[in-house]
């Protein structure tokens, strides 16, 4: 059975999901977290940047 490489626990499938600008296999709830955080920091690095007045691209 394939390990997760977040949790390290056996999973039935993996998920192939980009962290940090790389591609990591992991399992559903670990694949879930993972977007999670990321729509968490873009929401507050959003935030950051209008607090700041900053009108340029990333």
């Amino acid at each position: 059975m394939p390990v997760c490489k977040g949790c390290g626990e056996e999973a039935d499938e993996l998920v192939t999901v980009k962290v940090d600008g790389r591609n990591k296999r992991l399992c559903e709830e670990c694949a879930d977290l993972q977007r999670e955080k990321a729509e968490v920091a873009e929401a507050s690095e959003a935030v950051v940047q209008g607090m700041m007045g900053f009108k340029g691209r990333r």
